[in-house]
């Protein structure tokens, strides 16, 4: 072969390599930059205060809740009960009892009063009338003394068998007066007593119609607080038929009936990894969110941090910080038990450029964001200066830049 011809074979060779490699440098290159027809899901960059946050789940309690009891009053049954589920104003009847019994006895109680007074007042007429006859008994015999002293006192002048006489009567009569005297003690004595005696029978019968009428008085219970009224649970019939007390249920003496949460004092109870517990201290500001109104953000404060990690029953058992966080106003359909969580800010960062959490992606070992221009998407490197969960802060875009929310090589890569 002759020395032009190698040349040209060479030549061909090279210009060969050179297409194969221009080739794979256009398709990595149309790999890397998607054209504009395939549209990727982008997000601006804004620029303002970047709140560093640390969530954390949890559930919505009240500070304050009034546990609402039974009276102590045998054979109780529900007649009536407020709606549950509803807010009760302080004051307001929640619960009745049936009290058709309670009045029967009333009516007994009174009318063995009315019979233990009139037993009282008969006696102590009688003992008037029986102290009247014993004074006017009593007199009689010390008349009779006095007269037999003064026969006595005739013996001079009178026989002697005649003054014996008067002697021997005058003994009688003093003996006389003595009986009568005994008479009128003991007469005085057992009126006493049996005065005394109806006095505690009648004072007894007014208790009985003082406890009816109190227990007459505890058929109505009103709730002691303004808040959301919750009936308990009734255990009475067995753990497998268990349910709010109704109306015809039977209710023992100083059972829990119902629980009012006050509303006003509700707060979010979350729960605290170990790890972020030395960042977060008592009064950093707080947004509370509730998974049933999304659209509420709620501030509030953190009040209280437990000093101690504690335990929970779940299955695998984890230990975490309780941390509590009262609201600042708390919505009026808000209720306690609610499940959500609260976003505890920890720190701000100033004038920070932010971007979805979903916008950032690693490239050889380095976090990038893909900015959108002119219907295609380029690589820039960026510095993260705080994350959260939904954002992170950036430096190295400028504000309001596009940035893409999917990978545009990963996507192209699908393509």
């Amino acid at each position: 072969m002759s020395q032009r011809g190698k040349r040209i074979r060479a030549g061909a060779v090279v210009l060969g390599l050179l297409l194969l490699l221009g080739g794979g440098a256009a398709g990595i290159y149309k790999l890397r930059q998607v054209q504009a027809s395939e549209t990727l899901p982008v997000a601006a960059a804004h620029k303002g205060e970047f709140s560093v946050i640390v969530r954390v789940r949890g559930e919505l309690r009240a500070m304050r809740s009034v546990q609402v009891y039974a009276p102590i009053v045998p054979q109780l049954r529900i007649a009536w009960l407020a709606p549950a589920g509803q807010t009760i104003k302080q004051g307001e009847t929640m619960v009745k009892f049936d009290s058709s019994a309670s009045q029967q006895q009333l009516a007994q109680k009174e009318a063995a009063l009315r019979q233990a007074q009139a037993s009282l007042e008969q006696a102590v007429a009688q003992a008037r009338i029986t102290a009247e006859q014993d004074k006017s008994d009593l007199e009689d015999a010390k008349y009779a003394v006095e007269k037999a002293k003064l026969e006595v006192s005739k013996q001079e002048i009178v026989g002697q068998i005649q003054a014996e006489e008067s002697r021997i009567d005058l003994g009688l009569a003093e003996q006389h007066l003595k009986v009568e005297e005994a008479t009128v003690a003991l007469h005085a004595a057992s009126d006493k007593a049996k005065q005394a005696s109806l006095a505690r029978q009648r004072d007894q019968a007014q208790a009985d119609v003082d406890i009816t009428k109190q227990r007459i008085a505890q058929m109505e219970i009103k709730a002691p607080i303004t808040g959301f009224l919750v009936f308990s649970t009734n255990y009475s019939q067995g753990w497998i038929d268990a349910k709010p007390f109704k109306v015809g249920d039977n209710v023992f003496a100083g059972m829990s009936l119902a629980e009012i949460p006050d509303l006003d004092t509700l707060q979010m109870e979350g729960k605290i990894e170990e790890t972020d517990r030395g960042r977060i201290v008592v009064g950093q500001s707080v947004r509370v969110h509730v998974d049933s109104l999304p659209e509420l953000a709620i501030p509030a404060k953190v009040g209280t941090i437990s000093p101690l990690a504690e335990q929970s029953f779940e299955w695998p058992p984890t230990r975490s910080f309780r941390a509590l966080a009262p609201l600042l106003h708390p919505d009026e359909r808000l209720r306690p038990g609610m499940n959500g969580g609260m976003d505890i800010v920890i720190s701000r960062i100033p004038n920070a450029i932010s971007i979805p959490a979903k916008a950032l992606f690693t490239r050889a070992g380095k976090p990038v964001v893909y900015l959108a221009q002119g219907g295609r998407y380029r690589p820039a490197e960026v510095k993260v200066e705080a994350r959260n969960p939904d954002e992170i802060a950036i430096s190295g875009v400028a504000d309001g830049a596009m940035v893409t929310l999917v990978d545009p090589e990963k996507q192209g890569a699908k393509k």
